[in-house]
């Protein structure tokens, strides 16, 4: 059986990585998605990232599979009229341009919802679609900087911030804005009716910060405390030999960890008689560890530690998760055979669907691949197409293809 989202239409003007990723996730799951491309600029930006191989880089293969791309110049006069004809008979227009931008273009959402009265009409951005920042730049970074993601993987607020190393808020806007449209494509089914969808990465990491992170700002009474961030990166370990991670809350769990590194004396520190006090007791109980810790290698102790189940792992690089026993188990790296690109290794989705499996239909296409195909299904003649694309708004896209 196809995908769960199997006959929705999603058109896709989103570029980068925060938009690309919702769309390619609802690809994944089945969504019929039209990626829309300037090819006058060649395309999407990420199609011009290092890292590359038969043309393809890295980073579009892996956030734009499963998707059809149009190529289409939006500012030809007539490029505005084309991308409508493709709207009429769609379910979801994703655009992640700045506030404002998209409605200069007259593709805001009174102009989209003329042609495709009950479509889910969603906007992403970056800080907010008012406010003074709203027409501000973005990039990871400010949002990570803005949001106190900075502050929290810097330990806490007197030392200094630092920035996580990965896109996070660009790819946890992804995956909000994807449960997002599907919730909302659930609320048409129910009522008939279609909605605008906003959301900002800046909203994305706060929200997505707050159910663990900022307890010391929830109650809003008196004055706010200063608290160490709650960082798990304090708990990775030097061993012997590399590095292993030892994560321990409740009582039984700590009573576990000190028969694991014979110290039945820990159990008799106050200073550790409770959870609250060893958070309280954080960075001196850390050195402890550490001290014990580094005293054999990572494997003697993940088998001490597993044998009083004690929650622990090894520290893997990037390459040797691609070995580790569980990853494999879990079937998470896949294969694919890219006609231009060759063999691809990539993260399969997350989610397993019992009744509507996802699959891998195609890895990323050409710019304007599929141009020919999705107009001609949208009514276009091949006597239209060849005096579109005589007139430049395919670029390169229809040469020959159109005869």
């Amino acid at each position: 059986m196809p995908g769960p989202l199997h006959g929705y239409r999603v058109i896709d003007l989103t570029a980068m990585i925060s938009g690309p990723l919702a769309t390619m996730i609802l690809a994944d799951q089945g969504a019929d998605v039209i990626k829309i491309e300037n090819p006058m600029n060649g395309g999407d930006h990420t199609r011009l990232s290092d890292n590359r191989r038969g043309g393809f880089a890295a980073s579009f293969l892996n956030n734009n599979r499963n998707k059809r791309s149009v190529a289409l110049n939006l500012k030809h006069e007539r490029g505005r009229e084309v991308l409508l004809r493709l709207v009429k008979d769609a379910d979801v227009f994703v655009q992640n341009f700045r506030p404002g931008v998209a409605e200069r273009m007259g593709l805001g959402e009174d102009a989209v919802r003329e042609v495709a009265p009950d479509i889910v009409y969603v906007s992403i951005c970056g800080f907010g679609h008012e406010g003074p920042y709203s027409q501000k730049p973005v990039y990871d970074p400010l949002i990570q900087a803005i949001s106190g993601l900075t502050t929290l993987q810097g330990g806490s607020d007197e030392e200094r911030p630092k920035l996580v190393r990965t896109i996070l808020p660009d790819k946890l806007t992804g995956v909000t804005a994807s449960q997002a449209i599907t919730a909302a494509l659930l609320a048409r089914e129910r009522t008939g009716q279609g909605q605008h969808v906003r959301l900002s990465m800046l909203d994305s990491v706060v929200a997505f910060l707050w159910s663990s992170d900022m307890g010391s700002q929830t109650f809003v009474d008196g004055e706010l405390p200063q608290q160490e961030a709650m960082s798990f990166i304090d708990l990775v370990y030097e061993t012997t030999d590399g590095y292993i991670t030892v994560a321990v809350q409740s009582d039984r769990e700590w009573a576990a960890l000190t028969r694991a590194l014979e110290k039945p004396e820990w159990r008799d520190d106050e200073r550790f008689a409770t959870p609250a006090l060893r958070q309280k007791h954080i960075n001196v109980r850390l050195e402890m560890i550490q001290d014990e810790l580094c005293t054999r290698s990572s494997g003697e102790w993940i088998a001490a530690l597993e044998a009083e189940d004690v929650p622990c792992a090894p520290v893997l690089t990037r390459s040797e998760t691609l070995t580790n026993e569980q990853i494999v188990a879990n079937g998470i790296i896949v294969e694919t055979e890219h006609p231009e690109a060759g063999v691809l290794r990539q993260a399969r989705p997350a989610a397993h669907f019992s009744g509507t499996p996802v699959e891998f239909r195609h890895g990323g296409v050409g710019l304007g691949a599929d141009t020919a195909d999705i107009l001609s299904e949208a009514g276009f003649s091949t006597d239209e197409l060849s005096e579109l694309e005589a007139g430049g708004l395919f670029g390169e896209a229809l040469k020959g293809a159109a005869e």
